[in-house]
């Protein structure tokens, strides 16, 4: 698989500060599960940050600090729950590791819904501002011509869409924000899934998609 299409370093630069919200979060951590080259810049904005950390005055701290910490670190071991991977497993079947903890599965367990020209979404669950959704596009449809109000982020996971100016295949991502403007078209062959994040609704030019919007969630 041959990734063309990456994420900035902003992006990167946020993530590995904590600093962007749950639904972003698990796009950018969907694409570096599969992308060698984001997940070595990744690795040096960590390395770039712990160093700066090395630096800070140190924070005072109760004295019944570290027994708590010890104690919370053996209760999760005693629930299997272990300390994150920089890099995870390799997993059988489409989703990669970290949204398959979302779905609770690979692609037979998504719960699609139908939101019209053939173009169905599921909305995966997570906190704070912005929404993320799986989006499976038949070959040849178009998603409606739409601008943005804000940021999104759009992960292929399959099969490819052109947007009249660039091609996205599996691995690659797409960062879009209020300066974009298309209409992206499934390429003939599987159906194109993606994982997109958004912190702001669509700007739909047509009256169908903005009179359909509020009950889509898009």
């Amino acid at each position: 698989m041959t990734i063309r299409h990456h994420l900035t370093d902003q992006l990167l630069m946020a993530y590995s500060a904590g600093e962007l919200p749950e639904a972003f979060s698990l796009v950018v951590a969907t694409h570096i599960s599969r992308c060698d080259e984001c997940r070595a810049r990744l690795a040096s904005f960590d390395a770039v940050g712990g160093a700066v950390l090395t630096q800070c005055d140190a924070a005072p701290m109760a004295s019944g600090s570290l027994a708590a910490t010890m104690a919370m670190i053996r209760s999760r071991a005693i629930e299997g729950v272990g300390p994150p991977r920089e890099r995870p497993a390799p997993v059988s079947g489409l989703f990669p590791a970290p949204l398959r903890d979302y779905v609770g599965g690979d692609l037979d367990r998504v719960q699609w819904r139908a939101v019209g020209g053939g173009v169905r979404q599921a909305i995966l669950r997570t906190e704070g501002p912005g929404s993320v959704r799986l989006l499976r596009i038949p070959a040849g449809v178009a998603v409606p011509d739409h601008g943005h109000r804000g940021l999104e982020l759009t992960q292929v996971l399959q099969g490819a869409f052109h947007d009249g100016e660039d091609r996205f295949g599996p691995g690659d991502i797409d960062v879009a924000d209020e300066s974009t403007h298309h209409t992206p078209v499934a390429e003939d062959g599987p159906d194109c899934i993606c994982l997109a994040a958004t912190d702001a609704p669509l700007r739909f030019r047509s009256l169908l998609p903005r009179i359909a919007q509020p009950f889509l969630r898009i």
